[in-house]
């Protein structure tokens, strides 16, 4: 899981940076105290300006640093000092007016202080949960008797904590069964919610036949939990998850809670797998009469399956558009999924600058026998050049 761990300690780092930068300090430091001063010597002592700086540390202390707030707090006494000696006036307002700056800076400065120890306590409580989170998750890449298994991991940690985006990938007596899921909100609460689907995925995955039976254990899996919350005065949750069994044969079961479908790639085209079964989220069922309907579809040995969670499609660019997975898909139908994983982590950094609002989870899904076919074509088209 490298390239998960890699992307949410970068994340991390984010969220502990100041959003005001030296450069962007220095020069606003700059500006608004030559704005001010040009004010007050143009109006003379008729308008006194200068004090009006009094709410430059606050601002800086709002969005800055410690030591950056002390400086602006400092600069602005010094200013407003000079200031009143340049143009004179009355010395008591003067005087009143430096005391008023230097002790409005203090007030500044200790409330940096408690703002930015509050934000380091933040950070390390979403990292622990991130962390938490991806110890519990298996470790990518994977491999079983069916399917091999590359992926992109990535929570984030940011805004509301991180979200409930989980996968799994069980090799039962059965075949191969994989589950990705994306709990509705944010922070521990939803975090509670995924490992309550994971972990009845994890029981009855190896031990039910049947698909439709695995789906109802997570169903009353999520509606426990529900409960437990309720007491407690959280609020109730629902999941999506898209379910797969792959064994021997050419098709594949699906069951689909309102995920979203995956995508099949083959001979360089891409396209969503058409589930019209697909029914309600985990926990939502008793809404409907209509049961989770197990869906099949065609999985060739020399196609690829592509699974993700809406932290890939709802991904914004900085003009508010959204990541067009489908048509990147199509692009990359050729490439092996090692590579096609490298590539799309690459790409959505890249499409939302760096910096992803919302969880990522991918999984890649390539038959086991798809090594053999690539190289028995190699072999072909080489002798056929001979």
């Amino acid at each position: 899981m490298g390239d998960g761990r890699r992307f949410g300690n970068a994340a991390g780092k984010q969220a502990g940076r100041s959003f005001l930068s030296t450069a962007a300090f220095a020069t606003w430091l700059v500006v608004l105290t030559a704005i001010v001063v040009v004010l007050d010597i143009a109006t003379g002592t008729r308008v006194r300006m200068a004090p009006l700086l009094v709410f430059l540390p606050a601002f800086v202390a709002g969005v800055g640093t410690v030591r950056q707030t002390v400086v602006a707090s400092v600069w602005a006494t010094a200013v407003v000092g000079s200031a009143a000696v340049y143009l004179g006036g009355n010395l008591f307002d003067d005087m009143l007016s430096v005391i008023f700056t230097a002790a409005f800076g203090a007030l500044s400065i200790v409330t940096c202080r408690y703002r930015t120890h509050r934000d380091e306590v933040v950070v390390r409580l979403r990292s622990a949960a991130a962390a938490l989170q991806r110890q519990l998750l298996r470790p990518l890449p994977l491999i079983t008797d069916q399917i091999a298994v590359e992926g992109v991991y990535q929570p984030v940690e940011e805004d509301n904590m991180v979200g409930g985006d989980v996968y799994e990938v069980a090799a039962s007596p059965y075949g191969t069964r994989v589950l990705i899921a994306d709990v509705q909100g944010k922070g521990l609460p939803a975090l509670g919610a995924a490992f309550a689907v994971l972990g009845a995925f994890r029981e009855v995955a190896h031990r039910e036949a049947a698909l439709s039976v695995i789906v109802d254990a997570l169903e009353q899996a999520v509606v426990r939990h529900n409960e437990f919350a309720a007491e407690t005065g959280e609020p109730e949750r629902f999941v999506t998850a898209l379910l797969l069994d792959i064994d021997g044969a050419l098709q594949v079961q699906a069951v689909n809670c309102g995920h979203i479908p995956p995508y099949l790639l083959r001979a360089g085209h891409a396209a969503a797998v058409a589930l019209p079964g697909t029914g309600v989220p985990l926990g939502l069922a008793r809404l409907t009469r209509d049961p989770h309907v197990v869906e099949r579809f065609a999985f060739p040995h020399d196609a690829t399956l592509v699974l993700c969670t809406d932290g890939v499609t709802e991904a914004r660019n900085a003009d508010g558009d959204f990541y067009p997975l489908r048509a990147r898909l199509h692009t990359w139908g050729e490439l092996p999924p090692e590579r096609l994983t490298a590539t799309l982590r690459t790409d959505l950094a890249h499409f939302t600058g760096g910096n992803p609002r919302d969880d990522i989870a991918v999984l890649v899904l390539r038959r086991r026998s798809w090594r053999r076919l690539t190289v028995d074509r190699s072999v072909t088209q080489h002798a056929e050049q001979s």
